[in-house]
């Protein structure tokens, strides 16, 4: 009996050694991964990244000296990945070894509410979007073209921006409990102050259309032209466990109102300017809205079939994410697979990184489109043409379309996507049919345009000023 009680120590020591062993080696490995020199061990290259005069200064002179795999320091020496292989960000994006970011997800919580589809988990996830999936279909999303057609008259882009105090706070937040950041939001802040604002709106417009809903229904009429009337039909006529509860709808306003407009604003926005610096190609495309609009006599348009607006707006999506970058978290040790090996500082070429649980990454969105080896040597260049001359990536599709990640990928993508395309399409047709876009006259102008013209407005986008003429 001793003998089998030493055995059973033994063999517990040795375990906890080979633990210890696999825990540290990955770690060894993520540190013998190249990156920049860290300037600062308070910031580490977080100001290089969020505050250069024009985004993406460092990022994309990072991805070309050390390729797509990287690493750089966070706050208080962290080591963070910098990841923008296509391979790599596949694997991330559909695997569930990984979880968004502390900072990212408090944020979620603190602007959507823990009930939003972003803001549930796994099950109760999974069921939520089912349920909104019925709304998001491309035959459901065609029925909103005229409730686009009548809302494309202004287009409103809103940047943020990112500081010194703003991400050193961001820093200390993700070392925080949830429990403390879901008490902040009371605090007497402008900040938070705003936030609760924008929760009770969001709450009260929800509130307000599954009234006018209800109403539409008990006179006779039809409430399957928008999101908000199909699910609430569907809650009404089927009991099972896909359909929401009115809460529950109620519960998605708030990403819908932000994240469901914002960043399609902001994306069309900075399209629009890269279109005034192109007037041939901003004439060419007005000539084949107008000869589609004429052709379909004031019936149904073709937006699919328009291959100048649509290889406008892959571009644009292309160039100026909503998103530039997103954070993830290794809920366990993993080893992410490689598109091609990197030879790390210890000279080890290897295929594999190994990271260890808890794990922070920095998913580089605006680095993978600008990715020399997936969109060719002029990936810097808005070119729209790039859409039409034949394919424009090499290897397996990421995304849900074109190719990008403007929408993410895996089960979390954004289910909205085909809402966002058909919105671009109807707004892009409306605005340069009718309008004819210009820089401002003067050189200095025109170069300040091109130094601050920033591809998201996740990370301190500058506003650009375009003029506007009426041609028709």
């Amino acid at each position: 009996m001793d003998h089998t009680i030493q055995y059973g120590t033994a063999a517990a020591g040795l375990i906890s050694i080979l633990v210890v062993y696999l825990a540290l080696r990955r770690r060894r490995t993520v540190r013998s991964i190249p990156g920049p020199a860290s300037p600062s061990w308070l910031f580490g290259n977080m100001l290089q990244l969020y505050l250069s005069p024009t985004y993406g200064n460092y990022e994309f002179d990072w991805q070309r000296i050390y390729g797509p795999f990287y690493r750089i320091k966070g706050c208080f020496g962290q080591d963070r990945l910098m990841i923008s292989d296509p391979v790599s960000l596949q694997y991330i994006l559909n695997s569930p070894h990984f979880k968004f970011g502390p900072t990212l997800e408090n944020a979620i919580h603190l602007l959507y509410g823990i009930d939003s589809i972003i803001g549930v988990k796994e099950e109760d996830h999974k069921r939520i979007r089912a349920a909104l999936n019925i709304g998001f279909t491309a035959a459901a999303v065609r029925n909103y073209i005229p409730v686009f057609e009548k809302a494309a008259h202004t287009i409103m882009a809103i940047a943020s921006s990112q500081s010194r105090v703003q991400i050193i706070a961001d820093a200390i937040g993700a070392r925080l409990p949830g429990w403390l950041w879901r008490a902040a939001i009371y605090l007497p802040t402008a900040t938070c102050k705003a936030i609760r604002t924008a929760k009770r709106l969001a709450d009260e417009v929800g509130i307000q259309v599954l009234r006018e809903k209800r109403a539409a229904v008990e006179q006779g009429l039809d409430i399957n032209t928008d999101l908000y009337g199909q699910l609430l039909n569907l809650h009404r006529s089927d009991k099972t466990k896909h359909t929401l509860t009115e809460a529950e709808l109620v519960a998605q306003t708030a990403i819908m109102m932000i994240a469901g407009q914002d960043t399609t604003a902001n994306t069309l926005a900075f399209g629009l300017v890269e279109l005034a610096k192109a007037p041939e190609f901003q004439d060419k495309l007005r000539t084949e809205i107008l000869s589609t609009l004429s052709a379909s006599g004031g019936g149904s348009v073709s937006y699919d079939n328009m291959p100048l607006l649509n290889a406008f707006i892959k571009e644009s999506l292309r160039m100026f994410p909503a998103e530039a970058v997103t954070d993830r978290v290794a809920v366990e040790d993993v080893v992410i697979p490689l598109t091609d090996s990197l030879i790390t500082t210890t000279g080890e070429r290897i295929s594999h990184i190994p990271v260890p649980k808890g794990q922070n990454m920095t998913l580089a969105i605006a680095s993978y489109q600008r990715l020399e080896s997936r969109w060719g040597e002029d990936a810097q260049e808005f070119k729209p043409s790039r859409w039409l001359d034949g394919p424009t990536f090499k290897g397996e599709a990421v995304g849900p379309y074109a190719n990008l990640l403007s929408f993410l990928g895996g089960p979390r993508m954004c289910l909205g996507w085909r809402f966002a395309i058909m919105e671009m399409q109807v707004f892009v047709c409306e605005l340069v049919g009718k309008f004819a876009f210009t820089l401002p006259e003067g050189d200095s102008t025109r170069a300040r345009l091109a130094t601050t013209l920033l591809p998201t407005t996740s990370n301190g986008q500058k506003g650009a000023l375009i003029c506007a003429k009426r041609v028709m």
